[in-house]
This record gives C-alpha cells, structure tokens and sequence, in this order.
C-alpha cells in the first residue's frame, strides 16, 4: 500500500492521473444507465419513461452503500496521509465486512414478496397510475435490486481503491462491466437465436449480469492488493475506527436520503405538465448527468488527496490541492457546459425522435448547460470538504437547497402560478447556484479545515 507518491508527485500531474481515470470509470458507469434508455426507448416511450422513474429509486438503495463508503474512504486516506498503514488496513477490513452485511440487507428487502409493494407506493407518491409504467417500472427494478449485494459491496469497494490512489482498479472493473451491458442489452431486450425478446425484463437482467462481472473483476483484484486484501484479516469490530467513520458516514447517507426524496417529489410536480414534458424531462436528465461526470471525476480523487494532506498535516499541500482542483473543474465544466449547449437538440435527438420532446429537452438542457461550471463549484468544494471528514455541513447546505429552493420553487412556479417544463427546471438551476453560493462562503471562512486549528507540519 505505497500511497508515498500521493505526498511527494506535484499537485497538477498527480492531480490528472489520480483523476482521469475516475472521469473515464464515471463516463463507463453512467453507461449502465445510458445503453439502457437508448435500447429501451426501443421499446417504448412508455418504457422509457418508467426506467428514468426507477433511477431514484436505486439511488436512494445506493446512498447507505456509498455513504459508508465515503466515511470508509475518509478514514483510510487519513490514517494512510498520517503514516498508520495498521490503521488503514483495519479501517479497510471493517469496510469490506459492512459492506456485504448492507448489501444482504438490501438484497432482502428488496425481494419481490417485499418491495413490490414498497416501490408501488414510491412510485405512487411520483403520480404514476397503475398502468404500463407502473408495471415496467416494477418488472425492471425488481430484477436488478436481486443483485444488490454485488452492488452494495463494489459501491463500497470502490471507494477503498480510491483512497489508496489506485483509480485504474475501478476503471478497468467498470469497463469490463459495462461491455458486457452493451453486449448483452440488444440480445435480451430483442431476442437473438435461441434467447426470446424479453423487452424491460432483459434489460434488467443484462444490467444485473454487468453488476457480476464488474464486481467480480473488482473483487478479484481486492484479494491481490497488499494492504487492503481482506486475506488473513480478522475481523473485530473497533469502536475507534467506527465511530468517526460513523461521523462522517450517517450526514452523508441523509444527504443522499434527502436528495433521492427531493428527486422524487420534484417529478411528482413534473408528472403533472403532461407525457410529452415527462417524457422531455427524463430525457433530459439522462443526458445531463453525461456532462457532469468530469466535475464528480475529479471529486473523487479530491477526497483521497486532500484526505491524505489532512492526514499528514501538510496545510501548504492541502492549500496548492483545493485551489488547483477548483480552477480544473471550473475549466472543465466550462467545456462541457458549452458542449451542451451547442449540441442539446443532438442529444436529445439520441433518444427520442418525437420533435415536441426534442425541443422541449433541448431548450431545458440550454437552460442548465449555462450554469454547469457554477455547479461544479459546488461538486469539487463538497469533494473537498469530504476529505477532511466534514460532510454534515454539505448535509445541511444540500437540504435547505433542495427543499427550500428547488421544491418550494417548483410547487410555486408550477402548481401555483401554472409554469411549464422551462419552470421546473429554472428552480432546479436556482437549487444548483445557491448550493454552490453556500459552500463558498463556506469554504472561505475556512472553519472546515482541522488543519486552521492546529499546529501543521506543512508550513
């Protein structure tokens, strides 16, 4: 587990080679769901719509897995950043253990005897009647969530390798599962040969087959590493490395938890604007998620690097670190967002061939492609502050924005003064600025960073 070139490489290479990789591993993952809508959309617009509506529900399954794996990440890249490797190995140890103990949990809950009742209500509460949607909706989620050990476990794992720097294990594990989603999607969705068309159920199941393999490759790779193989490890829960993990993990987890019950009250108002604006609007959010996995690339590898700053009490290398991921992803969400803009009606053109729900989506992607590098402000900035173990202030930033500003905006602008599509998503825009307005102001005062308050080392 040499993390030494984590402190000695200079900041800029170091910084591109921990990120790059975690930007293509985000590009691969989102593909998952990508190849998914673009072979459904296929099927349906029906089907479609009723995939997109599934997305928060498995990020909200998602959030305890990557949570924990954020306070996981945290406590390794600490106790690595300070030069207590026994630390980082046990904090590794218990990581890997929670993890698959969450996963069975997820896997049981999410039986079909179970959540088909549970998701029928979510799906209720997003005012979706018991219709083609409802039923693709279930058909496809509870195929997948049959997995979600897997799941839960590689989320987990995946943020372990992060903090030891080795960003190209994920990569290589997310590429060998999404080939495998690509190749199989057509197969079972359409039929080939022998296999019948499956539509929606072959979708999951193609997408449940990738889980497998990725975690397995992941999984493999996990036994092999020298510091955080779980091999002759025994593992005895320690209250000292489970306690700060805690701390850092339950604001994380409500966070998520906020944001996936704010994603679903907001297409609940959306829901209402009619099929072509559902329609415009999933679409759109599939496609804008694309564009801002550069900003959560290199927020993953902030995390680690600062983490290990913090750790080794180096305030010159944390200073050089935040300031230069700042300007990095402030230039790429410039990128980006120009991309965007110029080529929405391409992109949605990707999905649908409906002209209505094509110039719909275009013109709400132009609208959030203008502030896509103030919202990767507000990415790196959280990145950041979640190196240092500090995720109950980002907690709180999140929920005041999602809930005071982006459902309150949309209840007014669209239930109460008859808003369209272009409303809805104005709030969502205000939601983004004024998150990333708090945690500047946040990050200027400076209380966030342990090291303001201590004696360094650094300087």
């Amino acid at each position: 587990m040499d993390d030494r070139f984590m402190k000695e490489r200079p900041v800029f290479p170091l910084l591109i080679s921990m990120a790059l990789p975690m930007v293509i591993s985000m590009l691969v993952n989102s593909l998952y769901n990508i190849v998914d809508s673009l072979f459904v959309a296929q099927i349906s617009e029906d089907a479609m719509t009723a995939l997109s509506l599934v997305y928060p529900i498995q990020n909200f399954a998602n959030a305890i897995a990557i949570g924990f794996g954020i306070g996981i990440n945290a406590m390794i890249a600490l106790y690595l950043g300070a030069g207590d490797r026994k630390k980082a190995e046990i904090a590794a140890t218990h990581g890997m253990v929670l993890s698959l103990l969450h996963g069975v949990v997820i896997n049981v809950v999410s039986n079909p005897n179970v959540f088909s009742s549970q998701e029928a209500i979510v799906l209720g509460w997003v005012a979706i009647p018991i219709t083609v949607l409802w039923i693709v909706g279930i058909t496809y989620s509870t195929i997948v969530f049959l997995f979600a050990t897997i799941n839960m476990a590689a989320l987990a794992f995946e943020k372990m390798f992060q903090a030891v720097g080795r960003m190209k294990v994920t990569m290589v594990a997310l590429v060998f599962g999404c080939v495998c989603n690509i190749l199989l999607d057509p197969v079972l969705i359409f039929g080939l040969g022998p296999v019948p068309a499956m539509g929606i159920a072959g979708a999951a199941i193609a997408t449940a087959i990738a889980f497998v393999f990725g975690g397995a490759a992941m999984v493999a790779v996990l036994l092999r590493h020298k510091g955080i193989s779980p091999r002759g490890c025994a593992f005895r829960p320690d209250a000292a490395i489970l306690k700060p993990c805690m701390r850092i993990t339950v604001p994380n987890v409500l966070q998520r938890t906020i944001v996936c019950l704010g994603q679903v009250t907001f297409s609940s108002m959306v829901n209402s604007l009619g099929t072509v604006a559902v329609t415009a609007h999933s679409t759109a959010i599939t496609a804008e998620s694309a564009f801002y996995i550069p900003g959560f690339g290199v927020q993953a590898a902030a995390s680690a690097l600062v983490g290990n700053a913090y750790g080794a009490k180096d305030k010159k290398r944390m200073r050089e670190l935040t300031r230069m991921l700042l300007m990095i992803v402030f230039f790429l969400m410039v990128i980006t967002g120009t991309a965007l803009f110029f080529c929405a009606e391409g992109v949605m053109g990707l999905f649908t061939n409906d002209p209505q729900v094509i110039t719909l989506g275009a013109k709400v992607l132009k609208m959030v492609a203008v502030s896509e590098p103030v919202y990767g402000v507000a990415i790196i900035l959280e990145g950041i502050f979640h190196g240092v173990g500090d995720t109950l202030s980002p907690f709180i930033f999140e929920a005041a924005c999602m809930w005071g500003v982006r459902i309150v905006g949309t209840f007014v602008t669209v239930k109460c003064l008859h808003g369209d599509l272009s409303a809805a998503w104005a709030s969502m825009i205000a939601h983004n600025v004024v998150l990333a307005l708090m945690l500047t102001i946040h990050y200027f005062r400076g209380k966030w960073n342990p090291l303001n308050r201590e004696t360094t080392t650094g300087e």
